[in-house]
């Protein structure tokens, strides 16, 4: 019977420890290499100022899902961004996805607001959008106009 060496179990034990550092820190970071519990929805805006890859989705104040990515639309100059809704979280045709921010200064963030029409699935697009507003441009309108 073979002895088993210091060396094999400190390697071993050193695999095992990497292994769960990696998978914690998938996890934490929220990358979705082991989770499919989602569903794409796209949805263009005028001005996505702001808002940022990871931003949560909230529907009544509950997080349903995240900002996939944002990217531009060289046809139409809008700003195009993939959300990745939960599964089981059903959203209707007729919603409405504005881009909000949280608190005065806070993170910007989009809302839905449900609707009751029929349910989008993976791939298909919310088509009534409200930009973000930008404080300066309130600011200069107000300044400007009175």
């Amino acid at each position: 019977m073979k002895k088993i060496s210091v060396e094999f179990v400190v390697g071993l034990f050193l695999i095992i420890g990497l292994s769960a550092a990696t998978y914690l820190s998938v996890v934490i970071s929220g990358v979705a290499a082991f989770d499919s519990d989602n569903y794409r929805l796209m949805a263009k805006f005028e001005n996505s100022s702001g808002l940022k890859r990871g931003a949560s989705i909230e529907i009544a104040g509950v997080r349903i899902g995240k900002v996939a990515s944002i990217a531009l639309d060289s046809e139409t100059q809008e700003s195009l961004v993939w959300l990745e809704i939960d599964k089981g979280v059903e959203v209707q045709d007729d919603a409405v996805a504005s881009i909000r921010t949280a608190g005065i200064i806070g993170d910007k963030y989009i809302k839905i607001s449900a609707g009751g029409g029929d349910i989008l699935t993976d791939g298909d697009e919310i088509i009534e959008t409200e930009p973000s507003i930008s404080i300066e441009e309130l600011v200069s309108k107000y300044i400007f106009d009175s």
